[in-house]
């Protein structure tokens, strides 16, 4: 940290873990430019991704974590950083800043600053419209930081915070569809059996049965979150909920998934979550004025808190899609062909959505 006459001069970092990233190299490294030095931990790629690296003046070591874990290896790509650093920045490939990020977070930066929370669209649209957004917080100080948890990872701080906000900084995703999540099961395990009581990953583990297919399992772990006294947060309580109805609804116990995605909806009646995904379920069992009822009380609800527990299909044509067939089914021809048009204005490439307006207009005209 440098003070000039009138200015305050911060030193910024960005930091990072790699394996086989090359496809996003150049993206990632121009949105990041901004910093003074960008370091990465290299933890085994096969592909081009060091050489493109260091091509493009970016600090690489190679290291390979074994066992693997998260927390271990951003805790070494941390280590990298050096020691006079002012604020890091730590990211993944698939993300990127919009540009002006660094004067913003100067602007708001103060002396005793230790995090800086900023707007995370986590999903996009086809258009790059943001469907999910909420606040990340991987913005730091230098020293005091530590990640901790083998999977899911959180910074730890080892003192007392002072968080700023820029909502202006904006990060965003672009998942890799081919990436893996292989180890996401094990890891989640071993977190859950470190720190039995953390209701946060028994909640991903049982996610993550569910996404597995382990129906059973997946109940089991849900329910034994929504168990844990720590397990407060009412959107997090409401999306196990959701998961466990939506297990039973897999195992064809249907009036058991009715049950809990309505203790989700009691649970967090602010999220659309809980009446969309009952809704879908309705829809797969041709119960169509159950369907409409449950859109039209979704729809009431016009925006979301900015967390991660917000399912993008309550946000993007899923809903007008469901109501535009249901009103079809039920002979309300000219509703169908309205919701219709503005489930298409969300997609308007998608050829099922474009033949089904065809065929709710062929039967109101």
């Amino acid at each position: 940290m440098i003070h000039g006459k009138d200015v305050l001069y911060l030193k910024i970092c960005v930091y990072a873990i790699a394996k086989n990233e090359e496809k996003f190299v150049s993206r990632w490294v121009k949105s990041m430019s901004e910093a003074d030095e960008i370091y990465v931990l290299d933890t085994g790629s096969t592909d081009n991704t060091v050489n493109l690296l260091k091509e493009a003046g970016v600090c690489v070591f190679e290291e390979e974590i074994k066992p693997w874990r998260f927390d271990v290896a951003r805790n070494r790509s941390l280590e990298l950083v050096p020691d006079d650093t002012d604020i890091c920045v730590c990211t993944d490939f698939d993300e990127v800043f919009l540009p002006g990020w660094r004067k913003e977070i100067e602007a708001n930066w103060q002396k005793d600053t230790t995090r800086c929370q900023y707007t995370y669209h986590w999903s996009l649209d086809k258009k790059d419209n943001p469907i999910v957004s909420f606040f990340l917080n991987q913005v730091h100080c230098r020293h005091g930081y530590k990640w901790t948890h083998p999977v899911h990872e959180v910074l730890s701080y080892s003192g007392v915070e002072s968080v700023i906000s820029c909502p202006n900084v904006v990060l965003k995703h672009y998942p890799d569809k081919d990436k893996s999540r292989s180890s996401y099961l094990p890891l989640l395990e071993l977190s859950v059996k470190e720190d039995p009581l953390d209701d946060r990953n028994m909640h991903y583990l049982g996610r993550e049965y569910m996404y597995y297919k382990k129906w059973d399992l997946a109940i089991k772990t849900l329910k034994k979150h929504l168990s844990l006294k720590q397990a407060t947060w009412k959107d997090e309580r409401a999306a196990s909920m959701r998961f466990i109805g939506r297990c039973y609804k897999e195992l064809k116990e249907y009036d058991e998934a009715r049950s809990w995605y309505d203790k989700a909806i009691l649970e967090a009646p602010h999220l659309r979550d809980g009446f969309v995904e009952k809704a879908l379920m309705e829809y797969e069992l041709e119960n169509y004025q159950d369907v409409e009822n449950l859109c039209f009380k979704a729809l009431k609800i016009k925006s979301h808190e900015p967390t991660y527990i917000n399912e993008p299909f309550s946000w993007n044509s899923t809903i007008y899609d469901l109501l535009s067939i249901s009103a079809y089914y039920l002979k309300r021809y000219s509703q169908a062909v309205y919701f219709g048009d503005i489930a298409l204005s969300y997609e308007p490439d998608n050829e099922r959505l474009l033949n089904n307006l065809k065929i709710f207009k062929e039967k109101e005209s």
